[in-house]
């Protein structure tokens, strides 16, 4: 055979074992047909038939549906007869942001996000290693799960990504695979909550779907052309009628589902890992099956309400660490140990056991974890210039690594900024994937696009800070220092959470938006690296032959705007805040940022777009807002005047957040009167008609910057609604409801003057990169 996937030498390997838990043929032979397939080379007599069974399912076209259960079977009539039942098993871990934000410390919550990564994308895939990577793991597993070990091989793992894997398993080994990922779980972190489900699967049903018990017993296409407007169908294929709808609406899906690409679409693959999710949340919920107890290994402590606790306030603690092991006294639980350790060594990127941990007498023992930034170094060796960029002449050895959040704040004034971004549409997307392979090689592509485009927004917009003024009681590093101005908690599948200097937050969030579909889109080179590292889906969206009304779509120049080109992108909640805000009430807001540009980006599919939107708030008091985003908005940002005045504009799209920084640059750049920035906000409130007065007065008594304002703001985004009307709404901007569904409150009229103020100290200048770099180089040059 010729390039034979991994996939086909799973689905091989399965069959070959059989249905027992001793292989149906010698070990020796099933090995030496895995390493027959890997060279392309003549595999073993006795399994012959087999790798030909799998080659013609494999061989079957992705959009091929026999129209009656009696083609299917004349066709493919060895591919019907195969009883032998192939495993499945979907898991991961659960609850991952309560685990991970339990604590307040920056180093806890890195520890704890490095913990489960190192789960996740290296002890899991290791379980189905035949090879000793790792003596820790590979006695765990010869301890716990003997039989795993000459069961289980590389290439039956689909993915092991965003803190779930998907793997083929022999049929015998489906419960002792579940049981094993929840169990590594639960051993390495403790606490953390993990689940995992398998099921068996007869050959034909991994390209067909879930097929009945006589095969002849299943309802085929003819059933479902006759009953695809009942509810009950509709709940399980889909509301063909309603998806119809959207789709003349939403032009991004390209085509109205026929009712023939609906049943195809739930009746493959798809179907299979379906189960397998409504299984995992039966299982997560505490549902009791029938061969596995509910939780297969609960974490279990003990607590006392005299007893101290630890420093998440969770757990008795087991240990006092007092300076100077620690800077500062610190009471851990083994569980929060761990996470701390973890962290230490996640920061430093050593094996190093420090002092405290090893007078612990603790017997746990953390492996070798890569942090972020030896993956973010390891990219920036593959794109010299991005490397150049970014460390502009300084060596990447007296970088420091950012030890609290103080460090990231002080390039930006003690402010920092979360960023929190979430994939749009890929649930939609994994809906049409029909295949095993389908579903390989759309979660290495989405990974790759997430992780690679955090790298180079962060080399495109961030240098190396030299720390200056601080003020860490900790002392953990000194003035003079250089350190990496960013922390990364997590890249998992299609989610990220960052934190950055305020000043480059939107800069960032921005180009994360726009490179994860440039990449996916094969616009954007991945870099100097592995063949294999490779964008291999086409997620370019058909464009419709009836023109888009982008006015609708975009606030700021719509006639300039991009067209969406990619089926996914990214929406991105930003939270400008102080240092010191507490993490978890930082944690919560970003989220509602998040869920806010989401929905702003549903509501935009409408009108044909299908980029990214960016939400954002900056903070500037703990106590500004209470709990709630949208009723802080509601009550106190919204004024129920006549016309209706909304005092903010965001969210935004990715072309709308590029006119909101153009904005604020050239205001920086006219060095428009910072008091006269906030008069024109605080008569905002007055109403529309005071507004326009004061804004006009103020803009006519500038010495310079005028033409640039009035290019960038009032005709980029004050236009009013009749196009043939040449004056301009400045500071307002017409919104007539066409994207609601709800139109009582529309028209009314918004306004980006707010979030121009709000933002105006936030907005790095490119001076201030110019100036920032020779200051470093020169300071460097010195201590030379």
């Amino acid at each position: 055979m010729e390039n034979p996937s991994s996939i086909m030498i799973a689905i091989a390997w399965c069959l070959a074992w059989g249905d027992q838990r001793k292989p149906k043929y010698k070990l020796e032979v099933l090995q030496q047909m895995q390493q027959a397939l890997k060279d392309g080379e003549d595999v073993p007599e006795e399994v012959r038939f087999i790798v030909e069974q799998v080659q013609k399912l494999q061989g079957i076209d992705k959009d091929y549906l026999p129209k009656t259960l009696d083609e299917l079977k004349s066709e493919y009539p060895d591919l019907w007869n195969q009883i032998i039942r192939i495993g499945l098993v979907y898991g991961g871990a659960t609850k991952i942001k309560p685990y991970v934000f339990e604590s307040a410390k920056i180093q806890d919550i890195r520890g704890a996000s490095a913990l489960l990564e190192r789960i996740n994308v290296y002890d899991i895939p290791i379980l189905f290693s035949q090879e000793k990577k790792s003596i820790s793991i590979y006695q765990w597993r010869h301890e716990h799960f003997a039989d795993l070990e000459i069961a289980l091989i590389p290439e039956l793992i689909i993915y092991s990504t965003g803190g779930n894997v998907l793997a083929f398993c022999p049929a015998a080994f489906v419960n002792d695979l579940a049981n094993a990922i929840e169990k590594r779980y639960t051993q390495e972190t403790l606490t953390a909550n993990s689940c995992a489900v398998g099921d068996t699967f007869r050959l034909i049903e991994i390209r067909f779907g879930l097929l009945r018990e006589p095969i002849e017993n299943t309802h085929w296409l003819d059933w479902y052309r006759q009953e695809y407007k009942k509810p009950l169908v509709q709940a399980y294929f889909g509301d063909l009628e309603k998806n119809i709808e959207n789709a003349k609406t939403e032009r991004c899906t390209n085509l109205a589902i026929s009712i023939d690409e609906a049943f195809a679409d739930r009746k493959s693959f798809n179907e299979l890992t379906t189960k397998l999710a409504i299984l995992f949340n039966q299982r997560r919920s505490g549902h009791d099956f029938y061969s596995r107890p509910s939780r297969r290994y609960p974490p279990m402590f003990e607590t006392h309400p005299y007893l101290m606790r630890d420093g998440s306030d969770r757990r008795s603690a087991v240990m006092i660490i007092q300076p100077p092991e620690l800077p500062r006294e610190s009471h851990f639980s083994e569980a929060l140990a761990r996470k701390h350790l973890v962290g230490n060594r996640a920061k430093k990127g050593s094996n190093i056991v420090p002092k405290w941990y090893q007078n612990s007498q603790l017997e746990w023992q953390n492996l070798r974890v890569k942090g972020w930034v030896d993956k973010y170094n390891s990219f920036l060796d593959n794109n010299p210039s991005l490397k150049q960029k970014y460390y502009s002449g300084l060596k990447p050895d007296d970088i420091e690594i950012a030890q609290n959040l103080s460090h990231i704040s002080n390039a930006s004034k003690d402010f920092i900024a979360y960023i929190y971004a979430d994939g749009n549409n890929l649930g939609g997307y994994i809906q049409k994937i029909r295949t095993p392979q389908e579903y390989q090689e759309f979660s290495k592509d989405v990974e790759l696009a997430t992780e690679y485009a955090v790298y180079q927004a962060l080399a495109k917009n961030l240098h190396p800070h030299k720390l200056y003024k601080l003020n860490d009681e900790e002392k953990l590093l000194e003035n003079g220092d250089l350190v990496h101005p960013f922390e990364i908690i997590t890249i998992g599948g299609d989610d990220i959470i960052l934190i950055v200097p305020a000043n480059k937050a939107l800069a960032i969030a921005k180009n994360i938006g726009e490179i994860f579909e440039k990449i996916l889109l094969k616009q954007v080179p991945l870099g100097e690296s592995t063949e294999s590292e490779k964008i291999i889906g086409d997620y370019k969206i058909k464009q419709d032959s009836k023109p888009i009304d982008l006015k609708k779509c975009h606030r700021y120049k719509p006639t300039e705007a991009p067209p969406s080109q990619c089926q996914l992108s990214t929406s991105i909640g930003v939270l400008i805040t102080a240092y010191n805000t507490p993490i978890y009430y930082a944690k919560d807001l970003t989220e509602q940022l998040l869920k806010s540009a989401k929905e702003r980006a549903k509501k935009l599919k409408k009108a044909g777009y299908c980029g990214g939107t960016v939400d954002f708030l900056t903070m500037k008091s703990v106590t500004m807002i209470s709990s709630d985003i949208k009723e802080f908005r509601k009550q106190a940002l919204t004024k129920n005047l006549k016309p209706k005045l909304k005092l903010y504009a965001a969210p935004y799209t990715l072309h709308e957040l590029g006119g909101l920084i153009s904005v604020i640059e050239v205001l920086q750049k006219a060095k428009f009167p910072k008091s006269q920035l906030y008069q024109i906000r605080n008569l905002l409130e007055r109403g529309k008609q005071t507004a326009i007065l004061n804004y006009r007065y103020f803009r006519v008594r500038l010495k310079q910057g005028k033409p640039e304002l009035q290019t960038e703001f009032e005709e980029a985004w004050c236009q009013p609604k009749d196009s043939k009307n040449r004056g301009n709404l400045a500071p307002w901007m017409y919104d007539d409801g066409a994207l609601e569904n709800d139109k009582s409150d529309y028209p009314l009229f918004e306004t980006i003057w707010r979030d121009v103020v709000d933002l105006y100290d936030f907005i790095a200048s490119p001076d201030d990169d110019i100036d920032a770099i020779e200051a470093q180089m020169a300071t460097t040059e010195g201590d030379l």
